[in-house]
Parts: C-alpha cells; structure tokens; sequence
C-alpha cells in the first residue's frame, strides 16, 4: 500500500522498547483463518471501492430487515389485542421496558465484537479476529444463560414496580417468564449477524432474520389459537413461537457457518476466554448498552411529563411516534453501516476514506432527513389521521410533528457523527453524549418549559434543543479527530496482504 493511501494514527506508544497494540502478547490460540481471497466471499471488502456504493448496498438490507421487525411487531399486537383482548395487549405491553433493556445489553455486547471483528478485517489479523469469534461467543453465551434464571426470579417483583393493572399482572409474569427463554438464542443471533456486518456482508443477516420472522409470524396464531392440533396456549403462546423460532434461527445460522467453512466459524474445541479480548470486548460493548438503557428511561421521563397534559397529549404523541420511527430509521441504519465502513477502513489505516465516509453518509442521511422533515410539517394532519380520528388530539400532534420534525436533519448527523466514534470504539463517548443531551438538558428542559409555558409545546421545544446539543457534541468530536486514536491500536497491513 502506497503512502499518500495512508494517514498515520497517532495512537501508537512505546512501552519498553515494544508498540503497545493489540498485536501484543498474543498468547496461545486457534490457527489463523484462511487468507483474504478466501476471505471475500463471506463478505463486502469496505477497504477500496467507491464509498457511496458501499454505504447504499450495505444499508439497504439492513433497512429491510428493520422494516421487517417493525411489521412483525405491527402484526403481533394486532393478533393479540384483536383476538385476545385489551388485557392481554397490557400485559405484553408493560412487559416491553423489561425486553428492551435486554435488547439493549445484548446490542451492546454484540455490536462491540462487530466493531472488533470490522477493524480485524480490516487490518487482515485473522488471528485476533478469530480471537473474538470465539471469545464474544463463549461470553455472551455465559450472560445470556445468566440472565434467564435472574430475570424468573424477578419478574414478579420488576412487574410491580411498573404499577401493572391487576386484571393484567399474572398474564404479564407468565408472558415475561416465557418470553425470557428467548434470551440466549437471541443474543447467539444478534452475534453472528453483527460479526457478519462487521465482514461486510449485511445481506446473509437479512435472509435469516426474514425468515424467522416470517415463520415466527405463521406460528404465533397456531400457539395461541390451538390450531392443527397443537395446545391453546393463549397470550403465552406468542411468547412460545419467539422461543421456538429463535432457537430455530441460531442453529441455522452456526450449521451455515459451519458448512460454509465460514471465517466466523465457531471452533467448538477452542471456545474459551481470551480475557485480554473480552475486557475489550466489555470495554467497548458495555457503554452502548448503557446508551440504549439511558434512551429508553430518558424517553419513560418525558412521556410522565406529557401524561400531564391529558389523554389527547398521550394520544397525539403516541400518534406521532410511528412517524417518527420512520423518520430516523434510515438515519440510524446509515449510522450501523458507517460503523462498519470505518471499523475495517481503521482497521487498513485508511484515513482519507473515513473522512468520504462521513462526508458521503451525512449527505445521504442528511438528505433523506430533510425530505422526510420536510414532508412532516408540509401534511402534518394527513400523516396523523392514520392513527387518530380525535380533532382535538390531532391538533396537538400536528404542533408536535411541526416543531419536532425540524431536528429530523440534527438527528441524521448525530447517528453519522456517532456512527464514526462508535467504529473507532469510542462507545464511551457516544454514551456521554446521549447522558448529557438527555438527562443533564431534555429532561430539566422539559420539566422547566413545561411548567413555564403552561404548554404541551414546552416539551416539543426541550426535545429538539437536546438534539440540537447531541449534534453539536457529536460532530464537533468528529471535528476533533477523536477517531484517529481507536481503542485498538493497530500495526501497519503488510504489503503482501494489501489488496
């Protein structure tokens, strides 16, 4: 690789005459994998190529498999409160802070070893890369068999906290109970899948991910309803078809591996802990799922302050939500992919293509921002008689989506800007970030302006001002270079492994 290729990474300090990297002390482990020729086949080479083209073709499958999850979230509850009833969709309901914050650990962990997995790539040191392959599965596996039994025994007690209905209570303890057996099948997946983004290939995620969801969709009635001679189950057998398909999925997913003679291949002879690797592992997973967590309470705070205001406020929000999602999930999608795209270009030590890449991502994500933000407070009413038909909790909505949509630009750059630091490893910063934007400005804001302004407005105007310093965060920390030093220190690729 030529130099003007190259942007040396002030990272490297010596210690004792030796580069203190990740290269250091290597200790025993499996065989180097096989070499890059090899290696391109199980996934997208982020290193060369035109960097738009990667950023579309890499986050296209992932959208489609968000878009997939939202549809079968959409279908779910309307299985349940169609045909079951108000109590049973309360149940499964208030059970949903308990899931996503499990959602958010396993995030965490698994995107950690993507970030590590995309910088080996990278820097073609398929020894440590495998390293992590079998490392984050044996750790992962060890707290997702932790957590089921801990999350039994405090079920009751977690419910109760959440002031469940009493009509609902048993239902959502039962369901919960069952639906946590999901939990180590599922961090297996959400593993392979962001070790396989991490490759470059985000289309195999997808095939697996419709699938499941797509048989998990056909068995959820059968288990509730008792059809074709199997158990009536009821709410709980929604839980049950989860189980059943996600058990299903992993295991096709490792046979796939296995028959694929993958690179990520699981050596079941050598699976152990390297603790070296999962240190950094944990050192790098364990602030986003922090991050994730702080979202998700952050958000339960604002909509205590919004209940205030009545059920029309609730409603309205609540409407305005799904649009919401819309708006920021290509904006969070780009964010993964840009993840990826830097973690194996840091990996190469290819500086310049960091920088396309966030100039490229901000200006896809940016643009599909504005146009979603632009449609938002053009149709607000529109958009919202979809879900609502109250004119009272329509106007309040439609306040909502005009002053709201304006951050939809800010929010892009946040998920770009974050995106970069994330693939450096700086997930500690990402997560200061998000702690400073919500609970040190959205959250005082909104209790202030609220009360101030005697408004609804007053929290609209606390939640864009938060993003507006989330933005300023995140892209002046870009602007820094904070993503020249990555956590992992990495040697120069050798010639003979440069493409």
């Amino acid at each position: 690789m030529s130099k003007s290729t190259q942007d040396p990474l002030p990272c490297e300090a010596l210690r004792g005459g030796r580069i203190a990297d990740a290269h250091a002390s290597p200790g025993p482990g499996p065989e180097a994998p096989p070499d890059l020729p090899e290696r391109r086949r199980f996934g997208r080479d982020l290193t060369q190529g035109s960097v738009p083209a990667h950023l579309i073709a890499f986050s296209l499958p992932m959208l489609a498999g968000n878009v997939i999850q939202n549809a079968y979230n959409i279908i779910n509850s309307m299985w349940v409160g169609k045909f079951l009833g108000a109590r049973e969709l309360a149940a499964t309901t208030v059970s949903r802070p308990v899931i996503f914050m499990l959602i958010a650990a396993a995030g965490g962990l698994t995107m950690a070893s993507g970030i590590l997995v995309a910088q080996y790539s990278g820097a073609r040191n398929w020894e440590h890369l495998r390293r992590v392959v079998q490392t984050s599965v044996t750790l992962v596996g060890a707290i997702s068999l932790a957590i089921v039994p801990l999350g039994v025994w405090l079920a009751p007690l977690i419910l109760s906290h959440l002031r469940v209905a009493p009509g609902a209570y048993a239902l959502a303890v039962s369901y919960l109970r069952v639906f946590l057996m999901t939990i180590p099948p599922s961090f297996g997946v959400f593993l392979i899948m962001s070790m396989m983004r991490g490759m470059g290939d985000s289309k195999t995620p997808l095939y697996f991910q419709g699938s499941a969801l797509a048989l998990t969709a056909i068995l959820t009635p059968i288990l509730m309803f008792g059809w074709l001679g199997f158990p009536r189950l009821g709410l709980n057998g929604t839980a049950w078809a989860s189980v059943v398909m996600q058990a299903a999925n992993v295991a096709a997913m490792f046979v796939y591996l296995r028959r694929k003679d993958h690179i990520l291949a699981m050596d079941w002879r050598h699976l152990g802990i390297h603790w070296p690797t999962a240190w950094l592992t944990i050192k790098i997973g364990l602030p986003s799922a922090i991050q994730h967590s702080l979202m998700s309470l952050g958000m339960l705070v604002v909509l205590r302050f919004v209940n205030a205001f009545g059920q029309n406020a609730t409603a309205a929000i609540g409407a305005a939500m799904p649009i919401d999602q819309l708006a920021f999930m290509p904006s969070m999608t780009i964010g993964m992919a840009v993840s990826t795209l830097v973690g194996q270009n840091i990996g190469a030590r290819k500086l310049e293509r960091v920088r396309e890449t966030f100039s490229w991502s901000a200006l896809i994500a940016g643009g599909i921002g504005l146009l979603v933000s632009l449609v938002a407070m053009s149709a607000p009413g529109l958009l919202l008689r979809a879900f609502l038909n109250d004119a009272e909790a329509i106007r309040i909505g439609v306040g909502y989506l005009r002053i709201v949509s304006v951050s939809y630009v800010l929010l892009a750059l946040v998920c770009v800007g974050n995106g970069v630091l994330n693939g450096a490893g700086h997930t500690f910063i990402t997560t200061f970030i998000t702690l400073i934007s919500l609970w040190v400005v959205r959250v005082p804001l909104t209790a202030y302006l609220s009360g101030h302004m005697h408004r609804v407005e007053g929290i609209w105007w606390a939640m864009v001002l938060s993003t507006v310093l989330s933005a300023a965060c995140s892209l002046g920390c870009y602007r820094a270079g904070i993503w020249k030093r990555p956590v992992v220190r990495h040697a120069p690729v050798k010639l003979e492994d440069a493409p």
